[in-house]
């Protein structure tokens, strides 16, 4: 009880909550990409004052750099301040293929990893090898921020199994997928899934509650997402009552986090 009470005091100094009586929240996370819609992101935050919450891997950028090194540390601290959620989404954007059997009865698991126009090559890392590639990107979000990583994790796309997310969960990750409707299209190829196509189907089908996901850049898609459909859609959802909330006010999340915030010295 004591350890709750803590909690909620301390979730009372963060920032006012997103969504006010009578609003309808949806969370608009974003994992990591290229990072060319970055800037954009960043003006439309201040703008429309969105609550976000975001997936972290460390991915080739359009400078040849990598999303998660100095020269992004300004950008990431700038959003932490913001009052935005941060979750890993592993180091090198490991994709799951398949669970292996395990050795010496510790799990094990084969994955994809590649990011933007990587090679793929396929590896096996035990249940503490990818406890690592977890805690990685929440290693370098500190010390870019000075703040923790939340406790919440997004599986490269979302391909998990039950051992997987068993394995996350001993090392402290909770898995943090996406809404049916949330699914927003940027990474879908542009010739059949234009635009204006992808913005009227969110519009027409997301609903109070919903996960929303998107990407800080695709490589792949030839017809920009953003700023076509990021800013009439964050217009659109706001016309119908729609707020933009954090993952910290989640139903789901919120007992996680409040935990989490009460642990902290």
């Amino acid at each position: 009880m004591k350890i709750q009470w803590l909690g909620l005091l301390l979730l009372a100094a963060l920032p006012a909550q997103a969504c006010q009586s009578g609003e309808k929240p949806v969370y608009l996370t974003f994992d990591t990409g290229h990072m060319g819609v970055a800037p954009l992101l960043a003006s439309l935050i201040k703008k429309h004052e969105l609550r976000l919450s975001f997936f972290l891997a460390n991915e080739p950028t359009l400078d040849g750099g990598a999303s998660l090194d100095a020269q992004w540390a300004p950008w990431w601290r700038a959003r932490a301040a913001e009052g935005h959620d941060f979750g890993s989404h592993t180091w090198d954007h490991d994709i799951w293929l398949k669970d292996l059997a395990p050795l010496k009865g510790e799990a094990r698991f084969r994955f994809r990893t590649v990011a933007g126009q990587q090679t793929p090559r396929v590896r096996e890392l035990t249940a503490a090898q990818y406890c690592e590639a977890l805690k990685q990107p929440a290693r370098r979000f500190a010390e870019m921020t000075g703040r923790p990583m939340a406790p919440l994790f997004r599986a490269p796309g979302g391909k998990t199994s039950p051992a997987l997310l068993a394995a996350a969960k001993a090392c402290g990750f909770e898995h943090v997928g996406w809404s049916a409707a949330g699914f927003l299209g940027d990474e879908l190829p542009s010739d059949r899934y234009p635009n204006a196509q992808l913005l009227a189907k969110a519009l027409r089908e997301i609903r109070p509650g919903d996960i929303l996901l998107a990407h800080l850049g695709i490589w792949s898609r030839q017809e920009a997402w953003a700023p076509a459909v990021l800013e009439p859609l964050v217009l659109g959802l706001k016309q119908r009552g729609f707020c933009f909330a954090p993952l910290r006010e989640h139903p789901r999340y919120a007992p996680l986090m409040a935990a989490q915030t009460a642990k902290r010295p």
